[in-house]
């Protein structure tokens, strides 16, 4: 059996346990360092998750036992942090989305290229249950040719629950770029890759208070796009409409949906591993819900799990850098298209990933 993946942690924050939780059912995942800025954070976390070491990035990025980085910062650090762990032999991993802009992202692609290491990014959401059923079922044809999709993300942003929302209203951050990633990550992998984007785009509120603690009060500077309405050609012919918002207060859209010639497919919440899947056949009047082909008790983290199986296996793994690039390419398109007033051509591409066998133990990968 090959020796475990060694992971070092850098970042610390809000999303560091639901990382924790999920590779916890893996055996072949070890965190052996969590690093953070504020050092106590870090030996905070090493102290509560039973990890052996905290240390500062730095430190991290140079210690011989890591083979893999784990990137939790904020965006605006996500393409240094890669950089850095690639430039010292690691792999990486990092959270969404993949950089700030596509030239960020790009130097990426080619630094793991260069140097034969592997680079993943989350979401890794396809990959559970809701979402490995929906591609089960396009894939058999259930129904037909996709021909439309939708996909709805509408709030009113992170200020009211997030202890510190300010980078979801800075460059990196919006609708679009924070949830973006869960919902064109999705539809690529459902459908297939994108070749143009057309949208028109918005900025709606100058600044946001904060309403929760501990920062309550304090306000925000918006220098993001907070509300995204656009439609999604893909290379199949297959056309989405995709609705990003920060500046909607309630509503009643489905969240994703695929249109095929021979049915409509309800797809479950992309930011999360389970059901419902709905199914409704034509001439059916109501949506008929679908058991689960694939485990959802999955969790963040199997998209690491996946890319430690492929580097034992010598397989591509599933959360790869071009399709990471590819959404990130999609999403920067958006406000590109609205400031031009006119369709943007997807410049990258890349494959769908492969689907999950079906029946697979949650702490199993292939």
């Amino acid at each position: 059996m090959n020796a475990p993946l060694r992971i070092g942690i850098i970042g610390c924050g809000n999303i560091c346990n639901a990382y924790f939780d999920g590779m916890s059912r893996y055996p072949f995942l070890k965190v052996g360092a969590v690093a953070d800025l504020d050092l106590e954070r870090a030996k905070a976390k090493a102290a509560e998750q039973g990890v052996p070491r905290a240390c500062t990035p730095e430190e991290l990025l140079d210690d011989p036992e890591i083979d893999c980085v784990l990137n939790l910062t904020i965006p605006n650090a996500h393409g240094s942090i890669n950089l850095a762990a690639l430039e010292r032999g690691k792999h990486v991993y990092v959270e969404k989305p993949w950089a700030l802009d596509r030239a960020e992202g790009a130097k990426v692609v080619a630094a793991a290229a260069d140097r034969g290491l592997r680079a993943g990014c989350a979401p890794d959401t396809f990959l559970g249950g809701g979402i490995q059923t929906c591609r089960k079922l396009i894939d058999e044809g259930v129904i037909g040719e996709p021909v439309a999709a939708a996909a709805f993300m509408a709030g009113h942003g992170h200020e009211s629950w997030h202890p510190s929302p300010e980078f979801y209203y800075k460059p990196g951050g919006g609708p679009m770029f924070d949830m973006g990633p869960y919902y064109l990550t999705a539809l690529v992998n459902l459908i297939g890759p994108i070749r143009r984007v057309a949208a028109s785009t918005r900025q709606t509120f100058p600044t946001r208070t904060i309403t929760s603690e501990p920062l309550k009060g304090q306000v925000i500077e918006v220098e993001t796009t907070t509300h995204l309405a656009g439609t999604v050609d893909f290379e199949n012919g297959a056309i989405g409409t995709v609705i990003m918002s920060f500046d909607v207060w309630g509503h009643s859209l489905p969240r994703l949906e695929i249109y095929g010639t021979e049915g409509s497919l309800s797809v479950p919440d992309p930011n999360t591993f389970g059901g419902p899947v709905l199914l409704r056949k034509p001439r059916e009047k109501e949506w008929t819900e679908l058991p689960l082909t694939h485990s959802h008790e999955v969790g963040r983290g199997i998209g690491l799990a996946d890319l430690a199986r492929a580097l034992a296996t010598g397989r591509p793994h599933r959360t790869d850098a071009r399709l990471a690039q590819h959404v990130l390419d999609v999403m920067q398109a958006f406000d590109e298209s609205s400031q031009a007033a006119a369709h943007v051509r997807i410049a990258t591409t890349c494959e769908r990933p492969e689907p999950l066998p079906a029946g697979l133990r949650p702490d199993e990968l292939p």
